[in-house]
């Protein structure tokens, strides 16, 4: 039992887990009052009825502390040791801040780069920095399983001096071991992460972890390689720690050293009390989501920003998702992969040919990562008149894009009273050389003209390549497709332009409330990608323009079997018209008129006073929409006892194939032809956003989303293989616009 003197320091640790527990424990038996605070319930009960327990093989040792939850803690915090996991720090912040005393401060004991977003919500000089290598686990409710001796390093944050509240800090903590104070505790940090990175592709796999990384040399020290180039790009100096010396790991490190770190870090690990990391325990016990997805995100956006390739990180997260759920799909087959990458040239250091090929090979290999996402964005209803479905939407949209692409440059989200909401992210380029620095615009929509309730009885379906359900197709794997194209670049290190992406709500309705503010901010765009639907495979390089008109016909009423003669007959004079409207057709310059609907009248035997026609006109040119504005404008009435009003508009202006976009039609085939098929562009009857920003004179490469078929019928459906293949051409299209 602990003395718990009152000259001793009082702390409060949230988060009891293995390593607030372990350091709980230890303050607690040098006669420090501490209070631990968890969500667990079963963990903070079996504290409060049985004391911390530490176990240490065979035996338990238990100290009394007091325990509590978040909604049960009262009064106000000064020294808080912060030991949530990375993903939950936020939210542990924000219920700390508002108890925080003054001069009171958080000390980051977590895994990952916390301490900046610490630092945003309660300020610089309430954050302590710190390095952390304890190897425990929480072997059950209350009970902490000793990981024997490991480090721990205090400091200020960015490389201030040590203060005396960090050499008091460091005091109290050797108590648990050998705690020390340093002024780069970011250079500690950035090694962890490199070691973290190798602990965590061992639990892709259900073996040792000593074993698994002396087996798999080639991957983990490509992953570490790839960690640490980014920190010297930083300026970051590593420092060695435990076994652990990150020097040997390093890109063009000497080889022979490089095995010798390697014998040292096995046989220490050899000797450590468990052999699989808290990443393994995770996924294959606790069935829980792993941290290592969020505190890695700070190292893939700085490479990113930096141009550097994350390849192998990367592959090691989504296999962690992936085993998110399903740890039976543990293999060692996955770090036989990661073997197989690490001996690949960088692929940005490849001939364009084989850079196209690698970013195919690399989408491929993540195939049923697109085919997951696309199911999830399918599940989520968006009907273009149900504006709270459309709401939901667009924030699962905004957390999922957040997940796969970070936090964008800006992002805009202009709202509309009666449509979906319009979201407008930008993010950088990277490593683009390209003369013209403009960015691209990425354009899509995320309402479908399936009403809300669709999914009950058409939910997403897979069979084999082919999938189907409402909205595959126009237009949710384009934007999929898309996103997974920028990842491809960013993974693989190859260069892209400044992107923006631009998704609507409203597209399906007419883009009533967005074509304006799609066209403003398309006007300094280099080029729009549009991601719907391909025209079976082709790219569309024009589109008609599309006009919808009612022609109104007002007659005068009479008996017709009275007074024949008194009336004069709307329907009768509408008949006439819809002659002379047939003649205004010209297939050959391919301007089309549909007379859709027709009513009029009120009886049979009643002379119709009014009648109408619903239109709908599309021409191909700019020339024919002006002929067919003048000739509806030019329409008389043949029985002038009848009036004609012509009312409507032109719904989406022409999209004609400029010179430009001729350009850029000939650069995506080019691109296709590096990636091993043809590529062929076609002029399509229907419209899309494309229209408003063709004519804004923003080039436009159209349906450079989905392969498939059935948009608005029951018909509707993708594949898998154009998944992939439409990706990689996404894909190249940017390496290649980032370079020209």
């Amino acid at each position: 039992m602990s003395d718990n003197s009152p000259d001793r320091t009082a702390y409060t640790i949230v988060g009891a887990g293995a390593i607030g527990g372990t350091l709980a424990f230890a303050l607690a038996r040098a006669g420090h009052p501490v209070t631990l605070v968890d969500t667990d319930r079963a963990h903070v009960d079996a504290i409060r009825a049985h004391g911390l327990v530490l176990a240490d093989g065979d035996r338990r040792t238990s100290l009394t502390v007091t325990a509590t939850t978040p909604d049960e803690f009262t009064g106000p915090l000064e020294r808080v040791l912060l030991a949530v996991k990375a993903q939950a720090t936020k939210g542990a912040v924000d219920w700390i801040a508002p108890r925080l005393a003054p001069d009171g401060y958080v000390v980051s004991v977590q895994n990952g780069f916390n301490e900046d977003l610490i630092a945003g919500l309660i300020g610089a000089d309430r954050t302590v920095a710190a390095f952390v290598n304890i190897f425990a686990d929480v072997a059950e409710p209350g009970v902490i399983q000793d990981g024997g001796p490991g480090a721990l390093v205090i400091g200020e944050p960015h490389g201030s001096p040590v203060s005396d509240r960090v050499r008091a800090l460091v005091a109290d903590l050797q108590s648990w071991g050998p705690a020390r104070a340093s002024d780069n505790v970011e250079g500690y940090l950035w090694a962890k992460a490199g070691f973290g990175a190798m602990l965590a592709a061992t639990a892709l796999a259900d073996a040792p972890m000593a074993d698994l990384i002396d087996r798999h040399r080639p991957a983990m020290a490509g992953i570490a390689a790839e960690i640490f180039a980014v920190a010297d790009r930083r300026g970051i100096t590593l420092e060695a720690f435990d076994a652990f010396d990150p020097h040997p790991f390093r890109q063009g490190a000497d080889t022979t050293e490089r095995e010798a770190a390697f014998d040292r870090l096995t046989g220490w690990l050899r000797t450590q009390p468990k052999d699989r990391s808290g990443i393994w325990r995770d996924l294959a016990v606790r069935h829980r989501p792993v941290e290592v997805t969020t505190h890695y995100g700070d190292v893939i956006a700085y490479a990113t920003d930096l141009g550097l390739p994350t390849a192998l990180l990367r592959t090691v997260l989504d296999g962690l998702r992936e085993l998110e759920g399903a740890p039976q799909k543990m293999s060692e087959a996955r770090l036989d992969e990661l073997d197989r990458l690490t001996r690949q040239p960088a692929v940005r250091d490849l001939p364009d040919g084989e850079q196209a090929t690698a970013v195919r090979r690399w989408l491929e290999h993540h195939r049923e990562d697109m085919v997951a996402d696309l199911a999830a964005y399918t599940a989520q209803g968006s009907a273009s008149d149900d504006l709270g479905a459309l709401d939901t939407c667009l924030a699962w949209l905004r957390q999922w894009l957040d997940q796969h692409l970070g936090t964008p440059e800006t992002e805009e989200i202009l709202p509309r009273a009666e449509a979906g909401d319009i979201m407008i992210r930008r993010y950088p380029a990277r490593g683009a050389t390209a003369a013209d620095e403009r960015p691209v615009m990425l354009v899509g929509h995320y309402d479908t003209v399936w009403p809300t309730g669709t999914l009950d009885t058409w939910p997403f379906h897979r069979e084999g390549d082919a999938i189907s359900g409402p909205g595959v197709f126009d237009m949710k794997a384009g934007l999929v497709q898309a996103v997974w194209a920028l990842r491809a670049l960013d993974t693989l290190g190859l260069p892209r332009p400044a992107v923006t992406l631009v998704l609507n709500g409203d597209e399906e309705t007419g883009s009533l409330a967005s074509h304006e503010a799609i066209v403003e901010t398309g006007r300094d765009h280099r080029l729009a990608m549009v991601f719907e639907g391909a025209a079976d495979g082709a790219i569309k390089t024009a589109r008609k323009g599309v006009g919808l008109f009612t022609l109104t016909v007002t007659g005068t009423e009479a008996h017709a079997g009275l007074d024949p003669t008194a009336g004069a007959s709307a329907v009768d004079e509408l008949a006439r018209q819809i002659l002379r409207l047939t003649e205004l057709r010209d297939h050959a310059a391919g301007t089309s008129l549909n007379v859709g609907v027709i009513e009029g009248g009120t009886r049979s035997n009643v002379t119709a006073g009014r009648a109408c026609a619903r239109l709908d006109v599309r021409v191909s040119t700019a020339a024919e929409q002006e002929r067919m504005t003048q000739a509806l404008a030019d329409l008389r009435p043949v029985d002038t006892r009848t009036r004609l009003a012509v009312t409507g508009d032109w719904n989406r202006p022409v999209f004609e194939r400029s010179e430009h976009v001729a350009e850029l039609a000939d650069l995506a085939k080019a691109c296709a032809r590096r990636l091993g098929h043809d590529l062929a562009e076609a002029s399509v009857g229907g419209a899309s956003d494309g229209n408003f920003l063709a004519a804004a004179g923003v080039p436009v490469l159209d349906g450079i989303g989905a392969v498939g078929q059935g948009a608005h019928a029951r018909s509707e459906g993708t594949c898998v293989s154009g998944m992939v293949t439409r990706a990689a051409l996404a894909a190249t299209v940017l390496a290649a616009l980032a370079e020209k």
